[in-house]
């Protein structure tokens, strides 16, 4: 009796101290913006001029960073397109003595989530993917917590019908990596190993580009240019999209221009196959994929991003579908930035000589991009604190003057609209095939707001961080 009414206590607290753990992040957030709402009004006016110089300065900055590396990414998506014109004339052509070296494709699923698209993915990677096929592998590594008997049943039967295709169901995965891991103790022919998402649609020549890449012996790491294809489902999925052509499109491929190197991000990575089994996945991460990437650049491989290999992914429909995503992402990031950035900073990516250009990219990656969140918000919430106590009384001249003078603010708004605008025209011209313009204008219009929330949720995550936060929350996909 006594040891049942124990037992009902000892549960009771169990579930008081899991209800803690899920809600002191939400707490710890609120009380952070009510405290920056708050805390502007009390301060002395020196103060507040100079946190507004510093706030409006680095923002300014950011910008400027930002504007510059998307300029950078025009060459090289103008040399993508030339090359895809070049190939659509010439056709697909070995140099003398070179075989196309044999690849094997990883297609990682959570079932539960993906019963009602994974046989759609994995019969257009087995029809509508150009390489040949003695040379390719579709696997197909899931993880299930209770059997679902019909999709397992019709996944099995693919085997039947196709020699290039192999099932796996993962025994006690909890996690993509621990899927991936697992793949990785099994024997395997491919020389590169090619990791999907189940949601996506691989460009049909991608692994060709992949694999002429390979041949020349000059890389370890490819990471692709990953767009959305649900584009229209939503308002938010317009968004996504559009995001996803600014980081992909313009972003990513200017940063690899200008610090000279890339990183795996998760899915349409190419990795040479005996490096990612030296490496494998860290399944305590919560981004696996980002902590692999800086293992690998910390290990002196040379990752490569290529507009060329193109993949198309499914953008979540929903805002809780959405923000279970980026928080988990945010987490993972914190958790890498934690782990990595002295050793990666101390040591430079290989791809650059392990020279400044490199450090000072992964500086910026790992540390200030989690600054950048509270620089982002404290901005914000001082232009809304001044807006709600002074604005309507002072009138907007006087407001700006309180905050380091009218014409200072002005000119710091223009930087800021004219590197905005910049950027979002060369998103306009490298956009993919499903975004549309006008998608792109009003992403424009709203960047300021969406990437204020968006730094909300970093925070919120590193509060998570902080309060030892692990669930692993896998994005709901739409049908």
């Amino acid at each position: 009796m006594v040891s049942s009414q124990f037992s009902g206590l000892s549960g009771v607290f169990g579930r008081m101290s899991a209800w803690i753990t899920e809600w002191t992040p939400m707490i710890l957030l609120i009380c952070y913006c009510l405290f920056s709402f708050f805390i502007y009004p009390l301060m002395p006016a020196l103060v507040h001029e100079i946190i507004w110089f510093t706030l409006v300065g680095l923002q300014t900055l950011t910008s400027l960073s930002v504007s510059t590396e998307a300029m950078q990414s025009i060459r090289p998506a103008i040399k993508a397109r030339r090359d895809k014109r070049r190939m659509d004339k010439e056709g697909w052509k070995l140099n003398p003595g070179e075989e196309w070296p044999e690849i094997d494709v990883i297609l990682v699923a959570y079932l539960p989530n993906e019963q009602d698209i994974i046989m759609r993915q994995v019969r257009y990677a087995l029809t509508k993917i150009d390489y040949p096929a003695d040379k390719l592998t579709i696997n197909v590594v899931y993880n299930t917590p209770k059997p679902i008997p019909g999709i397992e049943a019709e996944l099995a039967g693919l085997e039947n019908q196709y020699d290039n295709v192999r099932v796996i169901s993962v025994p006690n995965s909890r996690s993509k990596a621990e899927n991936i891991n697992y793949f990785l103790t099994l024997p395997s022919r491919g020389k590169i190993i090619t990791v999907y998402d189940t949601d996506h649609f691989p460009e049909p020549t991608a692994l060709r580009w992949v694999a002429k890449r390979f041949l020349t012996g000059e890389v370890d790491i490819i990471q692709g240019r990953c767009c959305t294809y649900n584009h229209t489902s939503t308002w938010l999925t317009r968004m996504i999209g559009v995001e996803f052509d600014m980081i992909y499109g313009v972003m990513h491929s200017g940063r690899a221009e200008v610090q000279r190197y890339g990183f795996f991000g998760g899915s349409n990575g190419h990795w040479n196959a005996s490096l990612l089994k030296t490496l494998g996945m860290q399944g305590h991460m919560l981004t696996e994929d980002i902590d692999s990437s800086m293992r690998a650049i910390i290990s002196g491989a040379r990752i490569e991003y290529d507009l060329h290999v193109l993949s198309y992914e499914q953008a979540p429909e929903t805002m809780q579908a959405f923000t279970k995503q980026r928080l988990r992402w945010s987490q993972g990031w914190t958790q890498v930035a934690m782990r990595h950035f002295i050793p990666a900073c101390t040591r430079g990516a290989y791809s650059d000589d392990n020279g400044w250009r490199s450090r000072v990219g992964l500086l910026q990656l790992l540390v200030y991009r989690e600054i950048y969140f509270y620089i982002n918000t404290q901005l914000f919430w001082l232009l809304v604190s001044g807006i709600c106590t002074n604005i309507f009384t002072e009138g907007v001249q006087t407001f700006f003057k309180n905050f380091g003078g009218y014409h200072l603010a002005m000119w710091a708004l223009g930087i800021n609209l004219i590197c905005l605008f910049l950027t979002m025209c060369i998103v306009m011209r490298n956009r993919s095939h499903f975004t549309k313009p006008f998608s792109v204008i009003l992403f424009g219009f709203l960047t300021s707001f969406y990437y204020v929330f968006n730094s909300h949720m970093a925070i919120y995550a590193h509060f998570r961080q902080f309060t030892n936060y692990t669930k692993w929350n896998p994005t709901a996909r739409g049908k």
